[in-house]
């Protein structure tokens, strides 16, 4: 029997793994398809009006449904599957960690900019500007060891594809982007370890990123020592 559940995705894409780790925390069966962005499927371009990953496809009894955007699929999940809660149940508390998520995805945007950065002024800007979102990050943690304290919730699965980058990047250069944050650099640490966050990628994750700044000449190559 074919998997209620199909995500659309690629390996290296961190608003893919917040969905995979969403649905790995709810213990649900899905089926991954990963496919090449630079050479999109036309049956995928037909589910995804944006063009981009994720995609989440429901089976129902009319056929399949296709959700994009990953803060809508993670929406979704928490909804619709039994399993932890990855919401608080307070409105206002759930309001407020919804816009953490987004907040994380202001980082990304600034991550991709260093990501892809071919010069060292432009590598420094954009380090500049995810050190400073950071900042605020710090002052919003509480004492852990995720971001509403003991409970895992949805803003861990928003940031801990943030942190991956990281990994890698690391055994480039010391970019000092969480100097000076020890909530942050506990919380780094705490989501590494989780299963589901270790889940939501795949062993050649390392080799295809660093393969990925290399096709893009990316300026960070350049650090390594």
């Amino acid at each position: 029997m074919a998997a209620a559940l199909k995500l659309i995705s690629h390996k290296l894409c961190p608003y893919v793994q917040r969905a995979v780790i969403a649905l790995t925390e709810k213990g649900v069966a899905f089926e991954r398809i990963d496919i090449d962005l630079a050479n999109k499927p036309d049956w995928f371009l037909k589910l995804s009006p944006l063009g981009k990953v994720p995609v989440l496809t429901v089976a129902t009894d009319k056929g399949e449904v296709a959700l994009f955007e990953s803060n809508v699929i993670c929406e979704y999940i928490e909804e619709t599957q039994a399993g932890a809660k990855l919401h608080p149940q307070d409105p206002l508390s759930r309001a407020e960690h919804r816009a953490w998520m987004e907040f994380g995805s202001a980082i990304l945007s600034d991550l991709w900019g260093l990501e892809i950065a071919t010069d060292a002024a432009t590598l420094e800007a954009k380090r500049q500007a995810v050190a400073a979102k950071f900042t605020r990050v710090e002052a919003a943690l509480g004492s852990g060891p995720f971001f509403a304290g003991e409970r895992y919730s949805l803003v861990d699965a928003v940031f801990a594809p943030i942190f991956r980058y990281f990994d890698v990047f690391d055994e480039f250069t010391e970019l000092a982007v969480f100097k000076g944050m020890p909530k942050v650099q506990r919380w780094r640490a705490e989501l590494a370890k989780r299963p589901s966050v270790k889940a939501a990628v795949g062993a050649d994750y390392p080799q295809l990123l660093r393969a990925f700044l290399k096709q893009h000449d990316a300026h960070l190559l350049k650090l390594a020592a």
